[in-house]
């Protein structure tokens, strides 16, 4: 099991793993969750999949995805679209609500936003809790190198359960809230203690 940080300067050094991560975020959140997004080539993508964004990648030797997750500067800007959580802040995601943060979104050099997580149901359920500490350890890594001292983000509301177990040191930024059939809420995650 490996994990990979993509960019679109690094993208040619890995071959179809970018591919398979869009192959699997479809599968994760089109087929199982049955989300209403873009598609093109069997593969799911947004308008946030921009040079702005990093992607993390847990995969095999073979290049199978088995968890991902989206990062994205909080300064980020593509025509009217910042990022998912600020915008749908500012009404321009139907499917988010606009009270979502308890404050107003941030946009800060330092404050990165991680959309997009999910673990694979290719995942077997025996290597589950590995790929979502490797996920969290990348996500983490990744961000910091970065320059991020904070990640917001919009996951599933079992938050409380695993974060720690991943070192994480998250807080809740919004309400949970129920958008198509699944718990979620926006957390804040601490990254100055690993800034060390």
């Amino acid at each position: 099991m490996e994990a990979t940080t993509l960019s679109f300067e690094n993208l040619h050094n890995h071959g179809e793993l970018f591919a398979n991560l869009l192959r699997a975020r479809r599968q994760s959140f089109i087929e199982k969750n049955k989300w209403d997004l873009p598609e093109a080539l069997g593969m799911e993508y947004d308008q946030y999949d921009t040079p702005a964004s990093r992607w993390v990648a847990v995969h095999d030797q073979a290049g199978t995805v088995l968890a991902g997750i989206r990062l994205t500067p909080t300064t980020a800007r593509c025509g009217i679209y910042t990022y998912m959580i600020r915008d749908a802040q500012r009404g321009l995601l139907d499917s988010i609500p606009q009270d979502l943060l308890y404050v107003e979104a941030p946009v800060a050099d330092h404050v990165w936003e991680s959309s997009r997580v999910f673990v694979s149901s290719a995942c077997p359920a025996r290597d589950r809790r590995r790929v979502h500490l490797s996920l969290m350890h990348e996500m983490s890594r990744a961000a910091r190198d970065l320059g991020a001292a904070q990640l917001l983000g919009l996951i599933p509301a079992n938050w409380p359960r695993w974060a720690p177990r991943c070192g994480l040191n998250a807080a809740a930024a919004g309400r949970v809230m129920e958008i198509d059939g699944i718990a979620n809420q926006c957390v804040s995650i601490d990254l100055t203690a690993k800034l060390h």
